[in-house]
């Protein structure tokens, strides 16, 4: 499976990392209305990435857990990539 140094922007993309932070659960406005969010951390071999969790996602998760991501969505957010489940995306704990 490719590692999270090989993901590029305005791309999908399918990986497995292990989460090494997580910040805080805020609220937030968005253009389709109240929302919660928080951003986790990922790490594998290659490398980190923050990992925007949405809604019901945004408290699910802890520190040290490992999760595989499949189909999410990479941007470039203030010059750093970003992934997030997009519109087809799904995020599981793996053992």
């Amino acid at each position: 499976m490719p590692g999270i140094a090989t993901l590029r922007a305005n791309a999908n993309a399918t990986i497995e990392a292990t989460i090494t932070a997580i910040s805080p659960v805020r609220d937030v406005t968005t253009s389709r209305g109240p929302s919660r969010v928080a951003d986790a951390t990922l790490q594998d071999a290659t490398g980190t990435i923050t990992l925007t969790l949405w809604g019901d996602e945004a408290g699910r998760y802890s520190v040290g857990q490992k999760v595989k991501i499949t189909d999410g969505w990479v941007k470039d957010f203030k010059g750093k990539l970003q992934v997030s489940m997009g519109r087809s995306g799904r995020i599981e704990v793996v053992a």
